[in-house]
């Protein structure tokens, strides 16, 4: 009954707080949403000092614009996972770890009511509705991969994070503009669907990417899955966050009905997953040059509101921790020694394990200004071979060269961490609106949502109404009708018959095929293997006069 009483009152809280909070929020041409994926507010207070220490800049780009804090989590637990948190803000339904913008199954284990009839079911995102309903340009704009979880929340569906097959091509149908990681997720499809859609495809080209000054749609992207951290970056093959969310300005701003931005600082969250302290710090000092970018292009726009916001903690970060002096600690004991880190833990990693035993003493001070001690060097020694695993919220646990050379180099800081996974605390809220309509004080992740519809002028029910356009069930559109699933393949092909006719649906497209000639259906058709459903548009007959 405890159990049932809080989730309800929670429920009631988020849904009558808001409107009595905010009546009114004008609505704008442009908006940009921007997350530094898994950051703490350990993190953001020890970037302000690290700039402090080393730059006498005594400020962050956000900080003029901090208003408030908010709660993330997960439908059944208080600690977020990056695909339901930023799905919630997406879609403004709390979902499960690992699911992308998709209505999670009951487990019985929820804090929040849950409708087990819409279990599975595709929920259409922000990024979708400002390109459906307002023809609007969409852009993303990250360090991982594409189909990572943050960015794919934006522009895809799957109750599993990791199927980038069925998340990928969803991206490639719904982006315009995307700047980041992922080489390797790029599929001969997609890279027929972009001929066919004159999208331009930029792979590890810098050059190409910065002289490209079209407003059409654009795919710049470097290495096989993910950047490497801010502070390892070679500027003249890789551009910063920074630039790319420059250069997405100049091409989404070229659309005459405005744009949605998804900008990420995605390896926030890796570094803090790895417990390297000087990594948090300078991939959040990154992304904050990239806010500085974004909100310089709002206030001369005039019409731009952009909303800054992690989706999650991470780690447990601190600015003190046993053993150390706490209140005694002077600036220069806090962030003397890691100011003069080189390197990450990672990127020192990738030098070291091709340098000779006895050259490693020597090159590791070259890059952190540290003399090693004898079991030091045998832990460096000793370690197994540098290699990133596939699963990185692993890396603090994982003993090999890149942990163990970041145990060397905390241990010289007096930052703490408490884990190597994500936290439950709230995160920070810092937002720019033009006449001034920024969300001020506590908030949860369904908030977030609500302030973002009424930015771009949706009501309370344009995503639901939206979600239930575009993803009915093929059982109910196709009433009546032959049809078969073939879900062999990578991507499932639903095929319907009618006369001579043939209709053929692939998975994660939004391109039919009547009578092998294409249609455009305006939006992505999911296939789900758990339940054997297809999601497509509710006027399927009427767009392809089947």
């Amino acid at each position: 009954m405890k159990k049932l009483f809080f989730a309800v009152s929670l429920f009631l809280c988020i849904f009558t707080v808001w409107g009595q909070a905010y009546p009114s929020v004008k609505p704008v041409k442009n908006l940009i949403v921007m997350i530094p994926d898994g950051t703490s507010i350990g993190v953001v207070s020890a970037a302000r000092w690290y700039q402090m220490y080393n730059q006498q800049v005594n400020h962050l780009n956000i900080d003029p614009y901090l208003c408030g804090t908010v709660s993330t989590f997960c439908s059944n637990a208080p600690i977020g996972d990056s695909a339901p948190t930023t799905s919630c803000y997406m879609t403004g339904v709390p979902s499960q770890a690992g699911f992308v913008s998709t209505y999670p199954p009951v487990t019985g284990k929820e804090i929040i009511p849950l409708d087990a009839t819409k279990a599975y079911q595709p929920l259409a995102t922000v990024l979708e509705a400002a390109k459906i309903l307002q023809n609007k340009a969409t852009g993303l704009v990250v360090t991982c991969e594409f189909p990572h979880a943050t960015p794919a929340d934006c522009a895809s569906h799957s109750y599993s994070r990791g199927k980038y097959k069925w998340i990928a091509p969803q991206m490639a149908h719904n982006v315009d503009v995307m700047f980041g990681g992922g080489n390797g997720a790029i599929t001969e499809e997609i890279r027929a669907f972009f001929n066919t859609k004159g999208t331009t495809l930029i792979q590890n080209d810098i050059e190409n990417f910065r002289n490209y000054n079209s407003g059409g749609k654009v795919w710049a992207l470097w290495e096989n899955m993910g950047h490497p951290f801010d502070i390892d970056r070679d500027p003249a093959k890789i551009p910063s966050l920074g630039e790319m969310t420059k250069k997405a300005l100049d091409v989404l701003s070229k659309n005459p009905n405005g744009f949605f931005l998804m900008v990420e600082g995605s390896e926030v969250d890796y570094a803090a997953h790895g417990n390297d302290a000087v990594g948090c710090i300078t991939e959040f000092l990154a992304f904050d040059k990239a806010v500085g970018i974004a909100l310089e292009f709002a206030k001369q726009n005039g019409e731009t509101a952009v909303v800054i916001l992690p989706d999650h903690g991470n780690s447990g970060f601190t600015i003190g921790r046993k053993g150390c002096g706490g209140s005694s600690s002077t600036l220069e004991e806090l962030f003397g020694s890691v100011s003069k880190y080189k390197k990450s833990a990672k990127g020192l990693a990738n030098i070291l394990k091709d340098v000779k035993p006895e050259q490693i003493a020597a090159v590791f001070k070259q890059y952190t200004d540290i003399e090693l001690a004898d079991k030091e060097l045998q832990l460096i020694l000793k370690s197994k071979d540098y290699k990133q695993g596939d699963d990185y919220t692993q890396a603090s646990e994982a003993q090999d060269l890149a942990s163990n050379l970041k145990d060397i180099m905390n241990s010289k800081t007096c930052f703490g961490f408490t884990s190597g996974s994500h936290t439950a605390e709230e995160v920070f809220l810092a937002a720019y609106h033009p006449q001034g309509d920024v969300p001020k004080g506590f908030h949860t992740n369904v908030e977030i949502n609500q302030y973002l519809c009424k930015a771009l002028g949706f009501t309370t029910s344009t995503l639901p109404d939206l979600t239930s356009k575009i993803f009915a069930k093929h059982s109910d559109v196709l009433k009546g009708y032959s049809y078969s699933i073939d879900a062999t393949g990578d991507l499932a092909v639903l095929t319907v018959k009618k006369g001579k006719n043939t209709l053929v649906l692939r998975a994660s497209n939004s391109v039919a095929y009547l009578n092998k000639k294409p249609v455009d259906l305006g939006s992505v058709v999911v296939y789900v293997d758990k339940t054997d459903n297809f999601y497509l548009p509710a006027d399927l007959l009427l767009k392809v006069k089947l």
